[in-house]
């Protein structure tokens, strides 16, 4: 997702737009920049590249004024370049725009400017809004972004500055997230609280096809048709540690150390100590309709989409109600069977991911109620949602995903233990064994992290292949997925991940003696059948890396390297495996000398289809 900052007020606006993108930059980007009302004119300056390479642009020309606006860019319409980097301009260059998101009709929008004289410099979607406020305006620039506004369809998040009214900013949001920051004096638009938070915690998130005016001591929002609305302000809890590394050389390695107390933090928060019982405060059962649900859809996409295939486990073996696991992007396009006895739970780190979130709106429209397990509150899949289930895992900066899945695994098997009580299909003597077994897992987790040498050693050696396996059953298989993931979109290893039972339906294949395998194989009930899995790959000289529980001593005879994680109920196992894969992934990417918590291509969140 890109990501915008802008501010108006009595500073210098150059220094804190570039603070707030900095703040950004875990999103992922390929390209920013700046635009800065100076006098009677806009000053923007922009570059490909990291906001290093920005930062040097404005060391030589840094645009002086106190409104202005910045982005990160992550290209969709246009290569990365100059001519495409935001912010973007009208004919008259009194008109700079940034935007998230993409206009849909742009193309129709753009043939009939161009009939009407005006001159396109970039290849992307963004530049037609510009033009389009241009054409629009006379003389009040809210209204012109709400005339803009009804011409548009598709997503954006808008934010626009003009010499003709050079302490102002307008924005406007549908379907990318925006947020308001007001203080005194001044006040802020970005795309993310964190953009913000060094300077206010008093925000207001806009609503879709709403508009807001910005002044230092004055804001205005406005629905689509021009009606003022009441802003909701509200307070963020942030903290300006949480965004930073805390010590850690990236934020990645510093979330995967933080998943203990996250966990611990999370069954504090959701068992109560004197009766065991799991509560859910944010969310009441009658708006979930429990009592009648028939079968549970779960849509999601990446990180998320795993931890859903690992939801269905818990769901189905504990609730022991039918559970479908659906891509999102596929989700709305394939005619879907729900109808008012299915509950859909959406699954979103961000809570803005467009595909879940149209997922959601798709749920709706066939009268499925939506429970949605997200970290972001008053994100949009939130709003959109008949009830929510926070996974409290606090701000997530590394693009790869870590500690948000396993606080997605976790707030699952809560919910599906607290549905198994309620639908009677799991006995009291279970039910406190698997309690006591979740209260075990961050000590355990923490041992797995005080005690991972042989990751480290794995790294070193395997560093340079090309390609790498990842073998697992039942609970497990989506951790194989998971780790096969992490692999490719940090270190751009070739990896895959599959089904044990499914190696001899092709991926076998593949391996040789070049060919590291990855295996989780736990102590449970398909233990027996993943070591015949290693046996046929060592047969084919595969070299085998065990993820295997502790004690387990007669695994190495098996395999060149074991991995040990400590004892845990089979069902809970994923929680624990898939910490040494985070780390494998951290380590060879380290080694490697590539950028872990911004790789290449791949945006923190993705708000677009």
């Amino acid at each position: 997702m890109c990501g915008i900052v802008g501010y108006v007020g009595r500073e210098q606006a150059t220094p804190i737009i570039m603070e707030g993108l900095r703040r950004l930059e875990y999103r992922g980007y390929d390209s920013a920049g700046i635009a800065v009302i100076n006098g009677s004119a806009v000053h923007a300056v922009r570059e490909v590249g990291k906001l290093k390479a920005l930062r040097a642009r404005l060391e030589k020309e840094a645009p002086r004024g106190t409104t202005g606006i910045g982005h990160t860019r992550w290209a969709t319409h246009g290569v990365p370049s100059v001519a495409n980097a935001h912010p973007h301009h009208d004919c008259t260059r009194s008109f700079m725009l940034v935007h998230n998101g993409i206009i849909e009709n742009y193309a129709e929008i753009k043939d009939e400017l161009l009939h009407k004289g005006h001159v396109f410099v970039s290849e992307t979607d963004t530049e037609v809004v510009a033009h389009l406020i241009e054409a629009f305006y006379s003389g009040d620039l809210l209204e012109a972004m709400l005339s803009s506004m009804r011409q548009l369809r598709g997503a954006y998040a808008l934010a626009v500055i003009s010499s003709h009214e050079p302490d102002t900013i307008v924005a406007a949001r549908c379907g990318s997230p925006l947020v308001l920051g007001f203080g005194d004096d001044f006040n802020l638009v970005a795309s993310d609280a964190s953009a913000v938070l060094s300077h206010t915690r008093r925000v207001v998130y806009l609503d879709d096809h709403q508009a807001a005016r910005l002044r230092p001591n004055e804001s205005a929002i406005s629905d689509l048709g021009g009606n003022r609305l009441e802003p909701k302000i509200k307070e963020i809890s942030l903290n300006l540690s949480d965004i930073e590394k805390g010590g850690h050389p990236h934020f990645m390695i510093k979330e995967i150390f933080e998943q203990p107390s996250l966990v611990s933090d999370v069954l504090a928060r959701r068992i109560s100590p004197a009766t065991d019982e799991i509560r859910f405060s944010e969310t009441r059962d009658a708006e979930l309709g429990l009592e009648t649900v028939k079968k549970i859809m779960i849509v999601s996409c990446g990180t998320a989409y795993h931890a859903s295939m690992v939801g269905k486990y818990y769901l189905e073996n504990l609730a022991r109600v039918p559970v479908e696991v659906d891509i999102a992007s596929e989700f709305r396009y394939r005619n879907p069977v729900v109808n008012e006895e299915t509950l859909v739970i959406a699954i979103s780190q961000s809570g803005e991911t467009a595909d879940t979130l149209a997922g959601v709106k798709e749920a709706h429209g066939r009268g499925s109620r939506v429970l949605s397990v997200i970290n972001v509150e008053g994100s949009s899949i939130d709003r959109e949602s008949d009830a929510t289930l926070y996974v409290y895992a606090g701000p997530e900066i590394a693009v790869a995903s870590t500690k948000a899945y396993t606080a997605q695994l976790l707030s699952l098997a809560l919910f599906s233990l607290y549905l198994a009580r309620k639908r009677g299909t799991i006995e009291p003597e279970t039910y406190d064994e698997m309690i006591g077994e979740l209260r075990s897992i961050p000590a355990k987790m923490q041992w797995i992290l005080d005690n991972h040498e042989t990751v480290r050693t794995c790294a070193r050696k395997f560093s340079n292949a090309p390609n790498f396996l990842y073998l697992g059953r039942s609970y497990n298989y989506p951790n194989a997925l998971e780790g096969a993931l992490k692999l490719k979109e940090l270190s751009y290893i070739h990896a895959e991940g599959c089904s044990a039972g499914e190696m001899k339906h092709g991926p076998i294949a593949l391996v040789d003696s070049t060919f590291p395998v990855i295996c989780l194989v736990p102590d449970g009930k398909v233990y027996e059948k993943m070591l015949s899995n290693i046996q046929e790959l060592r047969a084919r000289r595969a070299v085998i890396i065990a993820v295997a529980t502790e004690g387990n001593e007669d695994i190495a005879r098996h395999c060149e390297h074991v991995i040990h994680v400590p004892r845990v109920h089979e069902l809970l196992s994923p929680l624990l495996t898939v910490i040494p894969l985070q780390l494998l992934a951290y380590h060879i990417t380290i080694n490697k000398g590539l950028d872990v918590d911004q790789p290449r291509n791949l945006a923190k969140s993705v708000t677009v289809e």
